[in-house]
């Protein structure tokens, strides 16, 4: 088999899928240019992507991969450095023995094989993938290069639109000077303008968090997109300290201390009369302190229930529970599921001036007005449970709990709801009918849950495919009888997929879709409670009761087109 750059134009010419104009065109461009015949056809519209991938598969014997279902291995991704997968339009998959499965645009490029072997001193077996998908991989996985990042997002920096506001959270008191030079380091004009620019960066990337991790030679920059962890650049480890001291100076924390972990928080003016707040969380780890910076954006506070994501009749359970009179309604899942968004939905609509309204949060993550929010100091004695006890004596309407982690906040928080105040909480649970099991592990009676709650909601966030490359998908009936999909939807089902875009910067997705699972306590579900099933038998006995279960509701939203099957698998349980 012919494996040069003309040796491809032929098997193209010969099958019928170019003219040899065509042929001669791509030559000349790719000769030009000095890029791969292949690469040069598909982008002169002479043959699609996949068309290509196809036709190589074929040509070659070789199987097609989907690298955005495939989970990288961080070991096997160094065996091959990125400006070699960038030449040769590759990237290792996997390693079996003395076989390395390396993806690559063009598999019969004997030429790059060559090169893997010799790097790797691996048997090399090769897979065709995508070229789109393998330079997104790239990105992903290996980061992008330190210098042309760093570059990227100092040139793209204005000065003017940033300044730094006071933040009415900051624990510490600025003013205060040190002699540690890395603080004289954090001062100096290159430091401010970096750290400025990545808080201002990660605005403009729809970032939700900003992680500084320092390694033994240098410090990795990654932000948090929906949901999921990219690397934004490298930098050279002699910036840390300065790096982590400027932010320190920002949110006013103490520069000297550097043994145990610090927690502030940063304001910051942008020029478009928009405020942007940022909560700091500094850690010691053994190459130095990483720092991790979550995005509050209240311009982009979602508080209206019916853009939220809900369906008619979760939504009208949710709204239900909230306006009763008494009672708790508890919302569950891990941490970034949105819990604080649909808690903060939930007060503003019972947001009135005949409500008194208080919250006990750590942290206090918006600032609203009309309700009294408690920041919680465990270090002062000022907990969840003695919040708790002070509200009970504030005349209140409306108690927010942050979080419920043991019982003794359980326990106020259900005498709460049972003496006559609206009650909701937070719990780290998988389910809806796991925070049953979950109260009564923390030492709950049966007939104290079930006389207290009104509902329980769990929720998770799936990835939106970005509206700009959606595009058809087929996927394989077995497969989605799998996931949970019935006859009926199979046979109707239109299923989309992202196939990666500028405006999803090569994922296909861009945005997020909530997922809700609602159990509304009814006689029925209660009289399980008290009988002492187990959470399968209280699951089964929900899902009768009309509970749509998070896997249900993954799959409606993949119905809709909202997001993919793979996002589903990734964020649901099977039921």
């Amino acid at each position: 088999m012919t494996t040069n750059r003309s040796g491809i134009g032929e098997l193209l010419l010969r099958e019928r899928v170019i003219s040899l104009a065509q042929l001669k065109s791509a030559q000349d461009q790719a000769q030009k240019s000095g890029k791969d015949l292949a690469y040069t056809l598909a982008k002169l519209g002479y043959t699609s992507e996949n068309e290509m991938t196809r036709f190589l598969a074929e040509q070659y014997r070789v199987r097609v991969v989907n690298l955005e279902e495939h989970a990288f291995d961080p070991e096997t991704l160094k065996l091959i450095a990125r400006d070699q997968c960038e030449k040769h339009r590759l990237i290792p998959m996997s390693r079996a023995g003395s076989t390395l499965v390396v993806a690559m645009a063009n598999p019969g490029d004997l030429r790059a094989i060559d090169d893997v072997k010799f790097l790797t001193g691996f048997n090399v077996e090769p897979v065709v993938a995508l070229e789109g998908a393998i330079v997104a991989a790239i990105e992903r996985y290996y980061g992008v290069k330190t210098q042309n990042q760093y570059a990227d997002v100092m040139a793209s920096f204005d000065e003017n639109d940033v300044s730094l506001a006071e933040s009415p959270m900051s624990a510490a008191q600025p003013g205060e000077v040190s002699d540690d030079p890395a603080a004289k380091e954090g001062e100096e004009a290159p430091i401010v303008r970096l750290v400025n620019a990545l808080l201002v960066n990660a605005i403009k990337k729809r970032a939700s968090d900003i992680h500084v991790e320092p390694y033994e030679r240098v410090v990795r920059i990654r932000y948090r997109v929906d949901g999921m962890l990219l690397q934004e650049m490298e930098l050279p480890k002699k910036l840390l300290n300065a790096v982590i001291s400027r932010i320190k100076i920002m949110s006013n924390l103490d520069i000297a201390e550097r043994r145990v972990p610090q927690d502030g928080r940063i304001k910051i003016k942008l020029s478009r009369d928009r405020e942007m707040d940022y909560r700091v969380s500094i850690l010691p780890v053994i190459w130095g302190e990483k720092a991790v910076l979550r995005l509050l954006d209240k311009s982009n506070l979602q508080l209206d229930m019916a853009k939220l994501g809900f369906d008619p009749k979760p939504l009208e359970d949710f709204q239900w529970a909230i306006h009763q009179p008494w009672g708790m309604v508890l919302v569950t899942g891990p941490t970034g599921s949105g819990k604080t968004t649909t808690l903060y939905s939930a007060l503003s609509e019972m947001n009135t001036p005949g409500h008194n309204i208080s919250t006990a949060e750590d942290p206090v993550e918006y600032n609203l007005q009309g309700i009294n929010q408690v920041q919680i100091r465990e270090d002062v004695g000022l907990s969840f449970a003695a919040a708790l006890r002070s509200f009970l004596r504030q005349d209140p309407d409306v108690i927010m709990v942050g979080e419920i982690r043991d019982f003794e906040t359980a326990e106020i928080a259900i005498k709460a709801a049972l003496t006559g105040h609206s009650v909701l909480s937070t719990l780290h649970t998988n389910d809806a009918p796991a925070t049953v099991s979950r109260l009564l592990n923390m030492g709950i009676e049966p007939f104290l849950i079930t006389a207290s709650l009104n509902l329980i909601l769990a929720q998770r966030l799936a990835r939106r495919i970005c509206a700009e490359c959606k595009a058809p998908h087929t996927v394989e009936p077995e497969t989605l009888r799998d996931i949970g999909f019935s006859e009926e939807q199979i046979a109707g089902a239109k299923l989309m997929k992202g196939a990666g875009c500028k405006n999803c910067n090569g994922s296909g997705y861009r945005g997020r879709v909530a997922l809700y699972e609602v159990m509304r306590f009814n006689d029925a579900i209660r009289e399980l409670i008290l009988q002492g099933v187990s959470t399968a038998e209280l699951k089964a006995g929900a899902i009768r009761a009309g509970m749509v279960t998070l896997r249900m509701a993954g799959i409606q939203k993949v119905l809709e087109g909202a997001t993919t099957t793979e996002e589903v698998l990734r964020v649901t349980m099977a039921d």
